[in-house]
């Protein structure tokens, strides 16, 4: 299944390097569903973790209350849904708020096919110089023309139909 991978360019990077840049997949998670606030603290979302937190603690002592068992549960499923479906949104707008660039969006099976993509299209500095050389070949699209992508009549990624 072909997932959608955004890569994220620190503030003022000159030249973009593997260990610089961040990839991130675009869509759920399920550990960001099953565990919305611990997955938002592991990704350093301080504010949205003790929101996250807060809401599901209301959730859960509104399920102990006679009566407001339903209301409970929605505020807590609530949270697990919008953490598990909206989770890696809130990451890439946590670093574009701190300044990190889109740099790409690529469409792919793996991580790695998205990599090897997105680093094909960077030139590879010369052993022994600073200066990257431009790479002039002209290399054939991965997934072939524009327009060939599936996507069901509808505007794809790469702008064709």
């Amino acid at each position: 299944m072909t997932s959608s991978y955004i890569f994220l360019t620190p503030p003022g990077s000159a030249g973009t390097r593997l260990d610089e840049t961040r990839v991130i997949r675009d869509g759920s998670t399920w550990l960001g569903l099953l565990f919305p606030w611990a997955w938002l603290l592991v990704h350093r979302l301080w504010l949205y973790a003790a929101a996250a937190f807060l809401l599901q603690a209301i959730g859960g002592v509104l399920m102990d209350e006679p009566g407001l068992w339903p209301a409970g549960a929605a505020i807590t499923l609530g949270v697990n849904l919008l953490v598990g479906l909206e989770g890696q949104n809130l990451r890439i707008r946590d670093l574009a708020g701190k300044g990190w660039n889109e740099d790409a969006l690529i469409a792919a099976d793996t991580i790695g096919i998205a990599e090897d993509v997105y680093f094909s299209d960077r030139a590879a500095p010369a052993a022994g110089d600073d200066a990257a050389t431009p790479d002039w070949q002209n290399k054939s699209r991965p997934n072939g023309p524009h327009g060939q992508a599936t996507s069901l009549g509808l505007f794809g990624f790469d702008g064709g139909r």
